[in-house]
């Protein structure tokens, strides 16, 4: 499956926290979107799965014009909720949520703004994922496109990694993918915050 980021948005250019708030994508989210699509339509894909908010259906509908495919959209994809955090800037939550937002920077389980933990995302976000992938043909692909932070939950939890590690993964920039796919023990993560197509890999555990 691949794991498929939203184009930019305004709030993204301001460093401002999204959260579920339903914002559109700027000029350069559309063409980013668009210029992505061409190249995950290469890779066939036999369906895909979006978050119902107006950036990641925007993103989506990009790639449905290319494939012919129809979106299914699914609230459980949506990012995660960040209660009074959202629509606020980094500077301005570290000042209203100083604590809170020195906690979080440790990496430590917080509700930012009263809102969702990260396993509580992914408790709605993976099992969407696992449902539709059972769908898809075998050796099919699936797109799932959704929010960075969700992207970075559902991948944690495919892999079975405990959640204080998921923040290892890195952060997946707008429009970029992951891919995921099915090994001898369960998923593996094949590509991580990619802008290209995926390349055969030679020499693999030898």
């Amino acid at each position: 499956m691949v794991l498929w980021r939203h184009g930019q948005t305004p709030w993204n250019v301001e460093n401002r926290f999204q959260g579920t708030l339903d914002i559109e994508l700027t000029e350069a989210g559309v063409a980013q979107a668009r210029r992505a699509a061409q190249l995950l339509a290469r890779l066939n894909p036999d369906a895909i799965i979006s978050s119902d908010l107006r950036r990641t259906a925007a993103t989506a509908a990009e790639l449905a014009a290319v494939t012919g495919l129809s979106v299914s959209y699914d609230a459980g994809l949506r990012e995660s909720f960040a209660g009074d955090w959202q629509g606020l800037t980094h500077p301005e939550i570290e000042a209203r949520f100083g604590e809170q937002y020195a906690a979080w920077k440790r990496g430590e389980p917080v509700r930012r703004g009263g809102g969702e933990l990260e396993t509580e995302v992914a408790d709605r976000a993976a099992p969407v994922v696992e449902r539709a992938v059972e769908k898809v043909p075998p050796g099919g692909l699936l797109v799932v496109v959704s929010h960075g932070g969700t992207i970075r939950t559902t991948i944690g939890r495919l892999l079975g990694l405990v959640p204080s590690s998921w923040e290892a993964l890195g952060s997946v920039s707008n429009c970029s993918w992951s891919v995921v796919g099915q090994g001898v023990r369960g998923w593996r993560l094949l590509e991580h915050n990619a802008g290209s197509l995926p390349e055969p890999v030679i020499g693999d555990d030898v």
